[in-house]
């Protein structure tokens, strides 16, 4: 199972989801299905910017187990 942390990584630098959806141009309703595990896919596009706002690589956003 593939998970992401991206609540942990915004509450270690002190930043909210809303202010990721600002960044990435993303909605709330899709940053929570993507954090909840509710997507089947995600596009590099997106890993892409996840890993730039959060100041992570792709090995710290993405948790497989």
């Amino acid at each position: 199972m593939v998970s992401f942390n991206i609540e942990e990584l915004l509450k270690k630098q002190n930043k909210s989801k809303y202010w990721l959806c600002q960044q990435m141009n993303i909605t709330s309703r899709n940053l929570n299905r993507v954090i909840k595990g509710e997507t089947e896919s995600i596009s590099f596009k997106y890993l892409e910017s996840f890993c730039k706002y959060l100041s992570c690589s792709v090995q710290d956003l993405i948790n497989i187990a």
